[in-house]
């Protein structure tokens, strides 16, 4: 039956993870995986996640199925935290999902259902996965500009110039804050315009916020979400608390969609009806984990610290490296990676540049420059910069 089958392209990430992890000597660095990392090199999980679950190892007494949708604590603390009350709760329905990934490809589901084969602007960076999980649902993917490579900021000329031909019945794809892999982020100015734009042209935004509270803090990094939702009638949201929260492996994602009021009802149901199609019922640790946390005032106090720490050492991190660069090139090129947010950069290197750091560097980052700042050592800023220095001049 499967003799034809045809082994898949191996995923580059995990390619890379694979290859990081073969690789003998003792001082590689890791640039790539997409996770955070403290200065010691680990995925730590975060005290308010520990006293979290050890409350409920103590307090629950059923592993019995909850709703379709999940827990509806998780929902409701999720829709606070991203929405901030920007808009009436009559007009939001939300399910849980196994992590961030899964919510992207529910939100792909419900477009194909009410519109086969609809177009879907994606910027031309983006997560590696967005394209896969649209062609996936059956969906059109369509690429706009974003990133002005030279400046390393927003490509604001070519990204509203691209999305005036944005179509009613359309959907545009946008990161809600710490644009992952460019680390370039709109200005509060850019999304009220995006908005306008959107009402204008009657296409539909679908904003995916994984890394929230990676950039300026929680409620800042979520204003442009929030902005949309309130001038616009319908916004599509999946998000993600593998960052944040630091449950990668526990899988704790969301699906959400503000739709006007007296549509909430059949949306409700119909991304449950897609859960049930697909994984039935979401998981309930990692979500009661969070609802827990944010439930809880003292727990909510250890967890926004522990945030703002993490937050706090990648800024340091990136200006780090930024700092190292301008030493080691003698130029200010890549000065802009110390004012990107979140997590990531995308640093001005050919692939073959980034193999030759591989390969003679035991630097490893993803095939188009892209370096997970949290992986970054300051002490070996130098490093990492001079081996960059090097490859760049050939």
């Amino acid at each position: 039956m499967f003799e034809a089958l045809p082994a898949p392209k191996l995923d580059g990430i995990i390619g890379l993870m694979q290859a990081f992890a073969k690789d003998p000597r003792t001082d590689k660095i890791d640039l790539g995986v997409g996770v955070y990392r403290d200065a010691q090199g680990r995925t730590p999980v975060m005290r308010a996640v520990k006293q979290a679950e050890a409350r409920i190892l103590e307090e629950q007494d059923s592993k019995s199925y909850l709703s379709l949708a999940g827990d509806a604590a998780f929902l409701d603390a999720m829709e606070t935290l991203l929405l901030g009350g920007a808009v009436p709760n009559a007009r939001v329905a939300a399910v849980g999902t196994p992590g961030g990934t899964s919510a992207v490809r529910q939100i792909c589901e419900l477009i194909a259902k009410v519109r086969p084969g609809a177009t879907v602007w994606v910027s031309a960076q983006t997560w590696p996965n967005h394209g896969p999980l649209i062609a996936a649902a059956g969906l059109t993917a369509r690429p706009y500009r974003y990133l002005d490579t030279e400046a390393g900021a927003l490509d604001r000329n070519g990204m509203f110039a691209d999305l005036a031909e944005v179509q009613a019945g359309e959907v545009v794809l946008l990161h809600g804050c710490c644009h992952n892999p460019t680390g370039v982020d709109p200005t509060p100015q850019d999304w009220a315009e995006i908005a306008a734009l959107l009402e204008r042209t009657g296409a539909t935004p679908f904003v995916d916020m994984a890394y929230q509270g990676f950039g300026e803090g929680l409620d800042t990094d979520a204003g442009g979400l929030r902005h949309l939702a309130a001038r616009l009638p319908e916004v599509l949201i999946a998000a993600s608390c593998s960052k944040n929260f630091g449950l990668y492996r526990d899988r704790v994602g969301i699906a959400m969609a503000v739709v006007p009021e007296g549509q909430r009802d059949a949306m409700a149901a119909t991304l449950a009806g897609l859960n049930r199609q697909s994984f039935a019922f979401p998981p309930d640790h990692g979500g009661r984990v969070v609802s827990t946390i944010l439930g809880d005032p003292m727990l909510s106090a250890v967890w926004l610290e522990e945030l703002d720490d993490m937050r706090a050492r990648v800024r340091d991190n990136r200006r780090a490296l930024a700092e190292a660069l301008r030493d080691a090139t003698g130029s200010d090129r890549m000065g802009s990676v110390a004012a990107q947010q979140g997590m990531f950069s995308i640093l001005p290197l050919t692939e073959a540049q980034v193999t030759k750091l591989r390969e003679d560097h035991g630097i490893y980052m993803l095939w188009d420059g892209r370096v997970n700042m949290a992986g970054m050592d300051p002490s070996r800023a130098g490093d990492v910069a001079r081996a960059v220095a090097g490859v760049m001049r050939g």
